[in-house]
């Protein structure tokens, strides 16, 4: 059995596979993303998780036989770095782990942990690819000055949008009606307080917020049209940066493949799509989502990675992408 974690910016997912690719079971605990607070969250969130995955597969800790742990934020801090890895141990009883940062969860997953690259659009924006053996991470430098084409990055363009709209700064289209209501403002500057004071700014209250905006440019607000549009063009050049530097020979097609909750909007994908279209890359819809690509990870690891027919029927049950 092999067991996948997947930490992401509002979620840290759990999946327990057998090497036939039969799904044992599944868990959801709140987000493992510690920049910013206690790194013993980490440690809290992967009890918790594990606890409620063994319980509902009717094991131990103890008789997994290997595990991928993909952790955000992971290898920003170098300092933290070795805690991070010692951390499964702990919750496991046992040393048959690897742990990463969760954009490797997101590329074994859409990939089938094959060369190529994957972007990330989720909380936050990254891309990782291998080739002939080398990783290679290209953004996810953090939402306050990075993370382009994210749905913190696609929220934080709708609030500039909406306080435009109101100011008179900016015509006035869907998004505002649409925004004040799903926020419930009583006046336009109740945004203020909502956002600032009361989320403290907090970074996945407001990343929730980019459905609203993609909401709006479907009823035809050109503002969130736009930034959806540039938010497709970003997650386009991570790849581009990926694939250029990891050395691919010219001319070979390159496998390409996309994680993450902004990518179920279909203008952002129209986008993104269409700047990749006149380079040597080949979009592929994701396998399975970041969690068994984790899982699928923790075989090849151990060194008895799941064959072609075991994937098919992990991609049956698991399904694709996912935040």
């Amino acid at each position: 059995m092999y067991l996948g974690i997947d930490g992401g910016g509002t979620k840290t997912a759990f999946a327990l596979i057998s090497g036939a690719g039969e799904l044992l079971a599944t868990s959801t605990a709140p987000s493992c993303y510690y920049l910013g607070r206690s790194i013993d969250l980490v440690d809290d969130v992967l009890r918790s998780g594990v606890g409620l995955v063994c319980a509902q597969a009717g094991i131990r800790p103890d008789q997994i036989a290997y595990a991928f742990v993909g952790l955000p934020g992971y290898g920003e801090v170098s300092s933290d770095v070795e805690t991070l890895n010692a951390i499964p141990a702990q919750v496991l009883g046992h040393q048959r782990y690897g742990c990463d940062n969760d954009m490797v969860a997101g590329w074994a997953g859409s990939l089938g942990a094959v060369d190529g690259v994957n972007v990330i659009g989720g909380t936050g924006s990254m891309a990782y690819g291998e080739y002939d053996g080398r990783g290679l991470r290209v953004g996810g430098w953090g939402e306050l000055f990075d993370d382009e084409g994210s749905a913190y990055w696609i929220a934080i363009q709708g609030l500039n949008t909406f306080a435009k709209m109101a100011d008179g700064r900016l015509a006035e289209g869907p998004l505002r009606p649409l925004l004040a209501k799903h926020l419930q403002l009583g006046t336009d500057l109740d945004l203020v307080d909502v956002v600032l004071n009361r989320w403290q700014g907090d970074r996945a209250r407001i990343a929730s917020l980019a459905p609203v905006v993609t909401a709006a440019a479907a009823d035809g607000d050109e503002a969130c049209t736009a930034i959806l549009a540039a938010a497709g063009r970003a997650l386009a050049g991570l790849v581009k940066s990926t694939v250029a530097q990891l050395g691919f020979p010219s001319g070979q097609v390159v496998p390409v493949s996309w994680s993450g909750g902004v990518f179920a909007s279909d203008q952002v994908r129209t986008a993104f799509l269409a700047d990749l279209a006149d380079t040597s890359v080949e979009p592929r819809d994701p396998i399975v989502s970041p969690v068994l690509g984790a899982a699928l990870y923790a075989a090849r690891l151990a060194g008895h990675p799941l064959s072609a027919e075991s994937v098919h029927t992990l991609q049956e049950v698991g399904g694709g992408n996912d935040e």
